[in-house]
């Protein structure tokens, strides 16, 4: 799922106050205040040991392979994963995170492995990204914000953050900072829009729920044809 900003709203809005054949309201609007709000109540006082808790046994129903890891091992088992999953290829985002977790050498070490690839996202390279990536065995993010409800990890894109890193390479991996995880979609929701009030919206936001899942109509799973085919998420007890 993905939420794509919008561009001219101020003329797609005034044309359809045109339409109502009246002036757009720009004041004195006022939200709707609910009497009831369900969507607030799930996992409602759990703190961030029990959320994990409740992201780890989603991961497992949404077939994606969960690690759990204090931020000093973070290195070690990132590795791991690397040569589990067979490694050969990454493209990674240009990510201050990657530095300040102490990644950097991991990936250098991997790029001096002979026959080994590593590309991290260039703005700059435009189209060329994007082939690099659908070429990519693994493709490696953070997740900005992740929902324990759902097992979902959502990804705010920049010039640096393309979609395509999660997008197109065979397997994705999303490292996980604890401090990320929240209850569900709601959460997440009202964070999105604290972000546009402030005038800071990402270039896309992207829910990804662990690998490709499709289902024809006799429901008949089928992994990986509108994205990468396995997914591990790496969580950091990073507080």
């Amino acid at each position: 799922m993905s939420v794509v900003k919008t561009n001219n709203k101020d003329k797609f809005l005034n044309k359809i106050a045109n339409s109502l054949g009246r002036e757009r309201k720009t004041e004195g609007v006022a939200r709707p205040k609910w009497k009831h709000q369900p969507q607030y109540e799930v996992f409602k006082g759990m703190n961030q040991d029990e959320l994990l808790e409740q992201l780890v046994e989603q991961c497992d129903r949404i077939h994606t392979t969960a690690k759990v890891t204090k931020l000093e091992n973070l290195p070690n088992v990132l590795k791991e994963v690397i040569d589990e999953l067979g490694g050969k290829s990454i493209v990674n985002w240009k990510d201050p995170r990657f530095d300040e977790y102490n990644l950097n050498d991991i990936f250098e070490e991997f790029s001096n492995e002979e026959g080994n690839e590593f590309h991290v996202w260039d703005s700059t390279m435009f189209e060329e990204n994007m082939k690099i990536a659908e070429r990519a065995n693994i493709g490696i993010t953070f997740s900005d914000m992740t929902l324990a409800e759902s097992g979902t990890v959502v990804l705010l894109s920049d010039k640096g953050k393309g979609r395509s890193v999660s997008l197109l390479p065979a397997t994705h991996v999303a490292i996980i900072p604890k401090s990320t995880i929240v209850p569900r979609m709601s959460q997440a929701a009202r964070k999105l829009h604290e972000m546009a009030q402030k005038g800071n919206v990402p270039s896309c936001v992207n829910f990804i729920s662990g690998p490709s899942n499709s289902a024809d109509i006799e429901l008949n799973l089928v992994v990986g044809v509108h994205g990468p085919i396995k997914a591990t998420y790496i969580i950091v007890e990073d507080k």
